[in-house]
């Protein structure tokens, strides 16, 4: 059964959101911004608190959230995707410079 989970995008800069419930692959994702709601398709099993592609991000590009480069892609990242320690080398791994 599809459902939307709602998810946290806190600001424009930010390509990733965070997920307020479990996500399976199909789910919609829904965040709120300036411009009005956005809707996503989750593609993977994400749980609560973890990360989605809000866009696509390019292998070596820098993942944003909350305004804050946490790490940087180490593969590209399809939009609707989770982000996570598998496709992002962390900040505190050195991966946000």
């Amino acid at each position: 059964m599809m459902k939307t989970i709602v998810a946290v995008k806190i600001n424009p800069r930010d390509n990733v959101v965070t997920l307020v419930g479990d996500a399976s692959p199909g789910d919609g994702v829904r965040y709120m911004t300036p411009e009005g709601d956005r809707e996503i398709t989750v593609l993977d099993k994400v749980p609560f608190g973890h990360k989605v592609a809000a866009s696509d991000i390019k292998a070596g590009e820098q993942v944003i959230k909350y305004n804050e480069a946490i790490g940087r892609a180490s593969q590209a990242i399809r939009k609707g995707e989770h982000v996570h320690v598998h496709n992002v080398a962390s900040a505190v791994q050195g991966g946000a410079t």
